[in-house]
């Protein structure tokens, strides 16, 4: 699915900052240069947020692990819950986030997910009133409906169990499908020696990773050589596109975006490494 390119005028300060409630700075002085300005201890805006639940018509949701949300400093939000990707336009102004109409992909996800994905859906449409305290996060909407988040600390590339969710094309994200066999859900981790290993959708595969600050300059591939149906071939060609040659990286909390030269990129999440060595090589 295309990502959307969303206008939206708000001031440099109101994406930086979010008013913090009950602070005493900034009571009264009216100065208007800008200095009695009330500022939040956590930013609202290019944090990555994990979503812990959600909480519509009285109605709590846990969220499947990996959830997350986040706003760019461009004013857009995107969420996503380990299916499909949601995306809204994002206004912040104070302790008001005013979104527009949300949008998602149509993969067919898991009954957990999905319910999750719906309640989001609900929640992120229209303005709530957002609250910090500490490192946690809680969005409520006019009728009382809620998602609570938590800061994600980033998690570090070397030796993180990397599990692919979406495919990068451009301007084009593709989640990778949420009905893949456990065993060929694509993933990777990178060595302490320069290395990285895992399965692009069908093979596993192993080669030469050179890390030097946000960039990674990929090795050719040496992996199996087996022939799996049409969709997990279609997932490890773009994969193997993506760890091909000079790449840049970012790690937001628990999720990891590669973007080699010619655009071609992955996005995955950290999970927990488990039996590795059981799955990749063989």
């Amino acid at each position: 699915m295309h990502t959307q390119r969303m206008a939206v005028s708000v001031s440099v300060l109101a994406l930086l900052t979010l008013a913090a409630c009950g602070t005493e700075s900034g009571s009264g002085s009216g100065s208007g240069d800008g200095s009695d300005t009330v500022q939040s201890d956590v930013p609202v805006t290019g944090v990555a947020w994990s979503v812990d639940s959600l909480t519509v018509g009285g109605k709590k949701t846990e969220a499947p692990e990996g959830s997350r949300l986040e706003i760019d400093p461009k004013g857009r939000a995107k969420a996503g819950f380990g299916c499909n990707h949601i995306s809204a336009d994002a206004r912040v102004e104070g302790d008001r986030i005013t979104f527009g109409k949300p949008v998602s992909t149509q993969m067919a996800c898991d009954e957990t997910t999905e319910k999750a994905e719906k309640a989001a859906l609900a929640a992120m449409d229209g303005e709530v009133t957002a609250k910090l305290s500490g490192e946690k996060l809680t969005l409520t909407t006019e009728g009382g409906d809620t998602i609570a988040l938590s800061e994600e600390k980033p998690a570090g590339l070397v030796g993180t169990r990397w599990a692919v969710n979406t495919l990068l094309s451009g301007e084009t994200a593709t989640s990778v499908p949420a009905d893949l066999p456990k065993e060929r859900v694509p993933h990777l981790t990178f060595g302490e020696d320069g290395t990285v290993h895992g399965n692009s959708g069908c093979n596993s595969f192993h080669g030469k990773a050179a890390v030097k600050g946000s960039t990674i300059d990929f090795g050719p591939p040496a992996g199996t050589r087996k022939m799996c149906p049409e969709a997990e071939m279609e997932v490890e060609r773009a994969v193997l596109a993506a760890l091909d040659g000079p790449a840049t990286y970012t790690i937001k909390g628990s999720t990891l975006t590669v973007t080699s030269k010619d655009g071609k990129g992955i996005g995955a999440t950290a999970a927990p490494a488990k039996s590795e060595s059981t799955q990749e090589h063989g």
